[in-house]
This record gives C-alpha cells, sequence and structure tokens, in this order.
C-alpha cells in the first residue's frame, strides 16, 4: 500500500516560476502562448497536454530542477519525449520534455549505445552502423529510445534472434521523486533497476541509459503487399509459415486501407491491403528460400523484400513519419488459431464494416515473437480501461508472459531480485510487482500511483513519478 502523505497542490507564483527559470538552462514555458502549444505536442495528435508548467530540459540538472519544483509545490510530475503513445493527457503538471537530450555515444569495442533521453532510434541506428553495429529497435525511426526499452521493447526487426530491448541494458541514469540523479546497474541498486524496466516512467525520470547492440550491418526484408481479397488465405498461410521460421527471421501481419493521398503509393490508395513485414538476418539466399511461399500463395501488389543496409530498418513496417491521430488497443494471445484469423477477416477484411466504404479505417496486426503469441491492434477501439496500480506493473506482467512456453501456467507468486533473462524461457516463473515485495533498498523508490502528488518533506521516500508520454516514457510494448 501507498503510503505517501496527501499534499496540497499548487499553482506556481510568478516568483516561483521566474526562480525555476534561473535554475534550469532550458525553456520554461507557461499556458498561452505558441511556443507552449508546440512544446507540448507530440506525435498522437488525440492528445492534448494542459500542463501548469513546461521545462525543456537539456540535461540532467534541468530535470532535477523541475522535480525538485513540482515537490516543492505539490504538483505531479509527467515527461514527453516523442509522444507517439499517450493514454492520459496532461493536466496541471509539470510537464519535462526531453527531445533536446538527444546525445548518442558509441563504444565499439564494448558494443554498447549511451542513450540520452531524447533521443530516437533513426539517430542509434546511424551512430551505429559504421561499425557494424545495431540497436534493438522498433519499428519506426522517430520513436524515442527511451520510452521503448523501459516498456520492454520487443523488436519487430531483431526481438526473435536477439530477445527483449529492456533484457539488454548496461546502466540507467535516473532522477527520482527527490530530486537525486542515480546511476543504477544489477549491481548497484539492483531492484530499482530491475524494476524500472518495465514499469516505464513510474519510478522517475530517465536521462540517459547504457545499451547493448548486436553484429548486425544488412539484413534480408521488407513488405510484401497482397490485395484485400486475399485476406483469409495470406492470413491462414503466415500461421503455417511462421511455425517453422527459424529465430533469424522476425515477422509480422497487418491488414490496412490507406486513404486515398497523393503521399500513398498509388498500388494502395483507398484500398484493403494486407502487410506482411519480413526481416531475416541470415544469407539472402536462404532468405529467399523462407520467403518463396508467401510469394506463391498470390500475387503482389508490392514486393519490397531484398537485401536492405540496416540503415534503412524502417522501410520494413513504413510507419507514418508525420504526427498523426492514433488509438490504439493490444492483446496478446496465445496462437494464430482458426478462430482468431475468422475474428481478424471478420472485423478487418473485404466486406466487414471496418474496411467498408467511406474513408480510411482501422489498421488490425498480428506479430509473432520467439513464443508464437500474436497481437493485434485495432486503434478505432476505445482502450479498455485498467486499475492504475495494474499500468504501473503492466510492462512487467507483459515481458514475464512472454518469456514463458505459451502452455505453461502461472505459478505462486514470488519475488525475484536477480536481473532476469526474459530471453531464456524455460522455467520462467511469472512475477508481479508489489511494492510490499521490494526490499528496503527498493522501497525508498516507494511507488506513487499515476497523478497521486509528490510528497512535499519526504527525501528519505522518493517517490514514483507520473508519465504521460514518449519518454514517460511512452513507448510501444513490442513496437516503436
Amino acid at each position: 500500500m501507498d503510503t505517501a502523505p496527501a499534499v496540497r497542490q499548487e499553482t506556481p507564483s510568478g516568483d516561483a516560476v521566474t526562480a525555476l527559470e534561473s535554475a534550469v538552462d532550458g525553456p520554461v514555458l507557461l499556458p498561452g502562448t505558441d511556443e507552449f502549444a508546440a512544446e507540448c505536442a507530440g506525435f498522437n495528435l488525440l492528445v492534448v497536454h494542459r500542463p501548469a508548467v513546461v521545462v525543456g530540459a537539456t540535461g540532467p540538472q534541468d530535470v532535477q530542477a523541475a522535480v525538485r519544483f513540482a515537490v516543492q509545490h505539490g504538483l505531479p510530475v509527467a515527461v514527453v519525449c516523442t509522444g507517439h503513445q499517450p493514454f492520459e493527457p496532461v493536466q496541471g503538471a509539470v510537464l519535462i520534455t526531453t527531445s533536446r537530450m538527444d546525445a548518442v555515444e558509441i563504444d565499439v569495442a564494448a558494443r554498447t549505445a549511451r542513450t540520452g533521453a531524447g533521443a530516437v532510434w533513426q539517430q542509434v541506428v546511424d551512430a551505429a552502423a559504421p561499425a557494424g553495429l545495431a540497436p534493438l529497435n522498433g519499428s519506426s525511426a522517430k520513436v524515442g529510445v527511451t520510452g521503448y526499452v523501459l516498456g520492454g521493447g520487443l523488436s519487430p526487426t531483431l526481438g526473435r534472434t536477439y530477445g527483449w530491448a529492456a533484457d539488454h541494458v548496461r546502466a540507467i541514469e535516473i532522477v527520482t521523486a527527490d530530486g537525486e540523479l542515480r546511476r543504477v546497474t544489477a549491481t548497484a541498486e539492483p531492484e530499482l533497476f530491475w524494476a524500472v524496466r518495465g514499469a516505464k516512467g513510474n519510478f522517475g525520470v530517465v536521462t540517459a541509459m547504457e545499451i547493448d547492440l548486436f553484429p548486425v550491418s544488412t539484413y534480408f526484408g521488407g513488405g510484401l503487399f497482397y490485395a484485400g481479397e486475399h485476406t483469409e488465405a495470406v492470413l491462414r498461410a503466415y500461421r503455417e509459415w511462421i511455425t517453422t521460421a527459424p529465430d533469424e527471421l522476425s515477422s509480422s501481419v497487418a491488414l490496412l486501407r490507406l486513404p486515398p493521398s497523393p503521399e500513398v503509393p498509388a498500388p494502395l490508395r483507398g484500398r484493403l491491403a494486407v502487410h506482411v513485414r519480413v526481416c531475416f538476418l541470415g544469407p539472402a539466399v536462404e532468405g529467399e528460400r523462407l520467403v518463396a511461399p508467401l510469394r506463391a500463395l498470390a500475387p503482389t501488389i508490392i514486393d519490397t523484400v531484398m537485401p536492405t543496409p540496416y540503415r534503412a530498418f524502417a522501410s520494413v513496417h513504413q510507419d507514418p513519419v508525420d504526427p498523426v491521430p492514433l488509438r490504439m488497443r493490444n492483446a496478446l494471445l496465445t496462437g494464430l488459431t482458426d478462430e482468431v484469423v475468422d475474428a481478424l477477416v471478420a472485423f478487418g477484411g473485404p466486406g466487414s464494416r471496418a474496411h467498408g466504404a467511406g474513408g480510411a479505417s482501422p489498421r488490425c496486426c498480428a506479430g509473432a515473437p520467439r513464443c508464437g503469441a500474436q497481437r493485434c491492434r485495432r486503434p478505432g477501439r476505445r482502450r479498455e480501461r485498467v486499475g492504475r496500480r495494474h499500468r504501473a506493473r503492466r510492462g512487467h506482467r507483459a515481458r514475464d508472459r512472454a518469456a514463458g512456453p505459451a502452455h505453461h501456467p502461472p505459478p505462486a507468486v514470488e519475488h525475484r531480485t536477480e536481473v532476469p533473462q526474459l530471453h531464456e524461457r524455460s522455467g520462467r516463473r511469472r512475477v508481479r510487482l508489489h511494492r510490499a515485495d521490494l526490499p528496503a533498498a527498493a522501497n525508498r523508490q516507494a511507488r506513487l500511483r499515476p497523478r497521486e502528488r509528490l510528497p512535499a518533506q519526504q527525501p528519505q521516500h522518493p517517490a514514483r513519478l507520473t508519465g504521460a508520454a514518449g519518454c514517460r516514457p511512452a513507448a510501444e510494448p513490442g513496437r516503436g
């Protein structure tokens, strides 16, 4: 049970804001200006943030000053990097934006990257490519690294080969709610290191990370687009195809109808299409053999599968690069069964209400991580409301489910203090994160539920920070 005392929320005075401005190097913005609106804006146009004050952080010292300001005035703290997937608008909080903290440093000998809180995946990929290395990135070039990794991060291009991005973090630099900057690793404050990888921004504001890189410079992959009338045939063939796919092959399939706009390739404008996405890390000759059954099952509208430099990883999924209105819902399934295929076809296939006449429709997606689980994203439906405590632990539970065999029943809850290796699936137990379960060192980083206030005078018990977006970091679980 959370025990942080309730504190009175105050409206910061002009003198207080002036003091904050003198304490930070980045901009401090108040409502009512164009700069304020631009700083609050994220990738998801459906979410409009209305914080009490925005701090455009340029480094850890700015983050510390912003957190201490929030504690002093009893305000929540939220963080935005790119804003790809914030679920709740920020209201009356201190909003910290991290886009200016985008430095990337590569250690070729150690095969690691040090990424600032505002770095996006294309920056890391471009910096690592000259050394023949690559990170466990998401599908989009513009998604923030920090939020993606803290949410678990199952790479749709490298995930089946190397596992979860959160399992390949060397160190995290984080400002906790007492305003202190901490460097946490598997040996330095290991409980906090374990907890933050999956809890997103619920234990503090991450200012930098050190992540592993892998020897990948090219891939054989791209997209196969089929006409919508082949939806059911493609889904059933894909289901059989993934059962024999090697670990070097990551793939997913999407049903989409793109709008009839000039930016969309002519063969896809205003029509339903099935998009099979493929990324194979082996020889191109073997890749051609693996993809041949998919090419033979139906005529393709567009075929971009070919040997490609890893810098062009975003071409596999072709996610939007400009801000869009977005609603998303995820479901983790045990398999792509006949019932699931029937449901996907009924919801998004030809003749369905979702893909009927009259405008663009939702996009439905099924992926194939190592455990064989499938996922379906349906942006057109409202997000299921879940408890606030569940949201704080959702990243851990999703990672733990995917880590074990799909048929393995969850045993009794146990507390683990070692660093979980989620790509080692045999015998993996399910873990639930409770404050009471954490040792004393982790209880120092006591958690508050989202939108609760930070304690005014409890530096010995730094509270969990409320997250908002991009680097809340708002990461897309399993995609980016």
